[in-house]
């Protein structure tokens, strides 16, 4: 009989009445059983018969068979991690996902049912992925059952689906999954162990089911989720806002955080300390003195906790106005000398504008964006030659800073930069030590709220993208996956 005397939501691919083959069974000794099942057909995705070398430690001959394998390991790597006493069941496929020459969805999972009210919830009136609900109810919460016609009906907690066509033409062509064991995927190829580790992370919890888009949570009902995020503008927490102060917070870079205590008390063994900054003062500086969230460059010398400051002087030469794209011309080169360089982005190259202003005398350079988004992404580019440090700022804050720097002489502009970097903030937390949540501007479907963002340093598995220095940890002081779903009741 399947006791229904709480709350709960079950999505279509919660129960599958067709055949599905087991592609790994619960492991003996785990501290939490994963029951993987495979739904591609065979020839495709888990069944694919082309052959392959063993690699990494994988032994499988084909890739079919490296691809469970190493779906295998990754599920090892949770069991031994989490505790329950209800196996996990996954329902697992190989499919096309959006993709194309430049970006690709690697993967996508998620608890295919969710659970309120039910025996021993933390949490009243508040929504549990299922696989979590199991766990703290003891029980099989929707447990397989035969229907009406008799048939055998499988349930399972997560769906997770993957990229079939990762490394193909129009989809990061060259650049396939890396099905060895041991992380050692080199620049070309994107581990796949490292994200079945992460999808799988979503299915047992790291994720809400309220809308960041419209706010609106399911039935009235919140998801543990938003117990834990707190919003440092408002002051409250997702569960006790409404759906607008959701939506505007969905979107407050910075400003929305984990509020969980096994999160912030692991943070410090993580998270390294120093966070990059513009800090703008000076006379002229007026309302746009202030810190300043950057992009950094993955050229030239990292930010200090020494910095560089100088007067901010814009350019004004160029391919284009104000681009930097070609040698300076002596106005902007009197202008930047011994100053910091403020360079529009946009025609060439990150290092080509630097390295023109590093010509010309500058102690530093600020990339202004010139389309709309935020949080400013890091700046790419390899030049040996550049010894001066470069930021990047959003079109916004570009925008803001040039209200101050309208009224400048041709060598002075009263609008003070220091490229710095703060020592007293964690690299991806806030001055409390709360780690901060993905919400960048515009909304980000499918990776806004439910990861942590991308300020972290170091990179964290639960990034709305796979950074190739990832390990396979989940736990510090790797990282911090494991502490988040100690707070939402693992």
């Amino acid at each position: 009989m399947r006791n229904n005397n709480y709350g709960v939501v079950r999505s279509l691919a919660a129960t599958a009445a067709i055949a599905v083959g087991l592609l790994a069974a619960p492991a003996a000794n785990a501290a939490l059983d994963i029951a993987i099942y495979n739904a591609n057909a065979a020839g495709v995705g888990f069944n694919d018969p082309t052959p392959a070398a063993p690699v990494g430690g994988n032994p499988g001959t084909t890739l079919g068979q490296q691809r469970q394998i190493a779906f295998v390991y990754a599920a090892q790597k949770w069991g031994s991690t989490l505790n329950s006493d209800v196996t996990v069941r996954i329902l697992a496929r190989f499919s096309a996902l959006t993709c194309n020459a430049t970006s690709a969805v690697l993967g996508s999972a998620g608890a295919t049912s969710i659970f309120s009210d039910f025996p021993n919830a933390p949490i009243a009136n508040t929504w549990y992925s299922g696989a979590l609900a199991d766990k703290l109810s003891g029980e099989d919460l929707d447990p397989p059952f035969v229907d009406e016609n008799g048939n055998d009906v499988l349930t399972f907690d997560i769906n997770a689906n993957f990229n079939a066509n990762l490394g193909n033409a129009n989809c990061l062509a060259g650049k396939p999954f890396y099905l060895g064991l041991d992380n050692n995927h080199g620049p070309n190829t994107i581990d796949f162990v490292t994200v079945l580790t992460h999808e799988m992370g979503h299915g047992l919890g790291f994720q809400t089911f309220t809308s960041g888009l419209s706010g609106s949570t399911i039935q009235g009902v919140p998801s543990v989720w938003d117990h834990f995020l707190f919003d440092n503008v408002t002051g409250l927490t997702w569960a006790q806002m409404t759906d607008a102060q959701r939506v505007s917070s969905a979107i407050a870079i910075d400003k929305l955080v984990w509020h969980g205590m096994n999160v912030k008390n692991a943070a410090p063994l993580v998270l390294s300390a120093g966070v990059p900054q513009l800090v703008v003062s000076g006379p002229a500086a007026g309302s746009t003195a202030g810190t300043y969230t950057v992009g950094v460059a993955l050229f030239g010398p990292p930010l200090n906790t020494t910095g560089v400051t100088g007067e901010i002087m814009p350019v004004a030469g160029g391919t284009t106005p104000g681009d930097g794209c070609v040698a300076f011309s002596a106005v902007d080169k009197a202008a930047v000398n011994g100053n910091i360089a403020l360079i529009n982005r946009g025609t060439c190259t990150f290092v080509v504008k630097v390295g023109n202003a590093q010509l010309a005398g500058a102690k530093g350079v600020i990339i202004a964006d010139n389309v709309a988004g935020a949080p400013p992404p890091d700046l790419s580019g390899t030049d040996d030659t550049i010894t001066i440090p470069t930021v990047r700022i959003t079109l916004a804050d570009a925008t803001k800073l040039r209200t101050a720097l309208t009224k400048r002489s041709r060598t002075k502009s009263g609008v003070i930069g220091s490229l710095v970097k703060n020592p007293n903030l964690l690299a991806g937390a806030d001055a409390q030590g709360y780690v901060k949540m993905y919400t960048p501007n515009p909304y980000s479907s499918g990776s806004s709220v439910s990861h942590y963002d991308v300020s972290a340093s170091r990179n964290l598995l639960m990034e709305p993208a796979i950074n190739g220095d990832l390990t396979h940890e989940v736990t510090p002081p790797y990282d911090l996956t494991y502490a988040l779903l100690q707070d939402i009741g693992w």
